[in-house]
């Protein structure tokens, strides 16, 4: 009997662990997609107000983009830290 709460308890921290890297990556995916969603419509609406201004539009905008989807992958590297530590 022992050993089945033992083994209930590993599967029950598991789950838990599951779900914590589930809800990192989530986070992690949903926020940088949110804002480098945003990012593009405001710089569309930039360059339509102004298309002579594109360049110096797009160049920040797509360095923005960059630095944005760096958090994503830092979010997989604590999801995969969480996960397999």
């Amino acid at each position: 009997m022992p050993e089945a709460a033992e083994a209930a308890q590993t599967a029950a921290g598991m789950l838990d662990k599951n779900l914590l890297v589930a809800a990192t990556m989530v986070l992690g995916a949903f926020m940088p997609a949110f804002s480098i969603g945003w990012m593009g419509s405001k710089a569309m609406e930039a360059i339509g107000r102004n298309p002579e201004a594109a360049s110096r539009i797009q160049t920040p905008m797509v360095l923005a983009v960059a630095f944005t989807e760096a958090i994503a992958i830092y979010s997989l590297v604590v999801a995969l830290i969480i996960k397999f530590v």
